[in-house]
């Protein structure tokens, strides 16, 4: 690997940009075929686009490696020093919220959107929610309605590409009110059923107790599950295809052009739209929540969506809330290789070469305190389990949000030391726990819901039972168009 000083580095990527991996130059318009690229030759084309021939390769779960991923504490903070939340580019510190609000939080954005996740269009398609179906019936022994629902998203800038949003809402049938709703993001269930296998503590830490569902229902809140894929494939030779290949009529991103976790979160974004116009829904009290990758989308979600009240981000590791400087478990290179390189934006790859994790201009401090002041409570598994995701990594990440939550008026997590496993850091405003399983999210509901109830008030129930499972029915389809 050949390392170049900061004057040759900035000069080499202001180079005028090769055409990348032969695909001519053409304006898209509604009639152009999409292209169709394998992941492998897209990510060369975003590096011959940055003029890039070698990354450094990520880390190996392999522990006989030569590239095992680290999990020595000792070894794991090459850069200990964070950017500053609360400084401007101009080096003036921070020292009002309308500072925060009106200059600071701003360039923070700039940075993500250009440098990380890419940039969501100005303009995107109008979304038709349809209800499919709605169904009484019980989950455990509470009565509830469950709504089908499917986004379509207007497709008439290019008819070859068709998105068709998956969601699913279900509220207590015996509802006094509206009801606050949690949203997961979730797998399809071909892929749960998949994975069960592979990780089966995944399956065996939800099947004890209550389900996470039944844990909502209990507080008289609904819960809905939205699966992100339907929106974005989560492959690099589909990024011609799904939102982000219809936004751009099927041709090939541009460097600064958004990557899966900015569209999942827009796809969570049109959710909240439908919830909107249903009378059932107290829009007010919306959560956000998902796991692993999805745990990476929904503290993205919470940073680019106000109108979502609070956020369980559950092992989101990098590209989530694990700080991008630390080396322990996975690394920069991962996330930029071609396995998940469409999770960000093109100008992501820079940083695993020439530049290094020190070089981005932000870190996942600065996303969750995007949050501020709204509370986050994020979860991981054990080191032995779950150390992938560096659980120490997201703590300390949350840790330094708090400057922000402080500047706010809220409560940041109240220490700076590790707590010892399973020990609930749920006081402030900013929330945080480890659990002894693997990885999995299981184990943090309780805690995340004992956190929750603090923000979130439903609206109890009647004793009334009106399920009957043995009557299904079907609503008028009703729409909601995106903001």
């Amino acid at each position: 690997m050949r390392w170049f000083s900061g004057v040759v580095v900035l000069a080499f990527l202001l180079q005028p940009a090769k055409s990348g991996a032969g695909v001519p130059h053409q304006e898209p318009n509604a009639t152009t075929p999409p292209v169709h690229l394998t992941a492998e030759q897209d990510h060369q084309r975003i590096m011959d686009l940055l003029h890039i021939t070698s990354l450094r390769r990520g880390a190996d779960g392999d522990a006989k490696s030569p590239y095992a991923a680290n999990y020595d504490e000792a070894k794991a903070n090459p850069y200990p020093k964070l950017p500053d939340p609360l400084t401007l580019k101009n080096g003036k510190v921070v020292k009002s919220a309308k500072e925060w609000w009106e200059l600071r939080r701003p360039e923070i954005v700039e940075d993500f959107d250009r440098e990380v996740y890419g940039r969501a269009p100005r303009e995107t398609p109008a979304v038709v929610w349809e209800v499919t179906s709605a169904l009484r019936e019980m989950n455990g022994d509470v009565p509830v309605v469950t709504k089908k629902l499917v986004g379509h998203v207007d497709n008439s800038a290019c008819p070859s590409i068709k998105v068709d949003i998956q969601l699913t809402l279900t509220t207590p049938a015996n509802a006094l009110g509206p009801v606050p709703v949690v949203m997961e993001l979730s797998f399809s269930p071909e892929f749960m059923a998949a994975i069960a296998k592979r990780i089966p503590e995944m399956t065996a830490s939800a099947n004890k107790g209550p389900t996470w569902q039944q844990q909502v229902l209990a507080k008289g809140w609904g819960y809905a599950v939205l699966i992100p894929t339907t929106v974005q494939a989560d492959k690099g030779d589909g990024l011609t295809d799904g939102i982000i290949g219809l936004l751009n009529k099927g041709q090939p991103r541009k460097l600064d052009d958004w990557g899966a976790l900015r569209a999942w979160a827009w796809g969570a974004s049109r959710a909240m739209d439908y919830f909107e116009t249903d009378k059932g829904v107290d829009t007010r009290q919306i959560g956000v929540e998902g796991h692993s990758r999805y745990g990476k989308a929904a503290l993205v979600t919470m940073a680019y969506d106000p109108r979502f009240a609070i956020a369980y981000v559950s092992s989101s590791g990098a590209g989530g809330a694990a700080l991008y400087r630390r080396n322990f478990g996975e690394q920069i290179g991962n996330v930029a290789g071609t396995g998940e390189y469409h999770w960000m934006a093109g100008n992501f790859l820079k940083y695993d070469g020439p530049l290094t994790p020190n070089d981005l201009p932000v870190d996942s401090h600065e996303l969750i305190a995007l949050s501020a002041p709204r509370p986050v409570f994020i979860g991981a598994g054990a080191t032995q389990g779950d150390g992938w995701v560096d659980g120490r990594g997201m703590f300390l990440a949350t840790v330094a949000a708090g400057a922000v939550y402080r500047l706010l008026g809220k409560k940041d997590l109240g220490t700076t030391e590790f707590p010892p496993i399973e020990t609930p850091l749920i006081d402030g405003d900013l929330a945080y726990r480890q659990h002894r399983a693997g990885h999995t999210p299981a184990p943090n509901w309780p805690a995340f819901l004992t956190f929750a109830s603090r923000y979130i008030k439903g609206p109890g129930v009647s004793a009334r039972v009106t399920a009957n499972p043995a009557k299904p029915h079907t609503e008028v389809p009703c729409s909601g168009r995106n903001r």
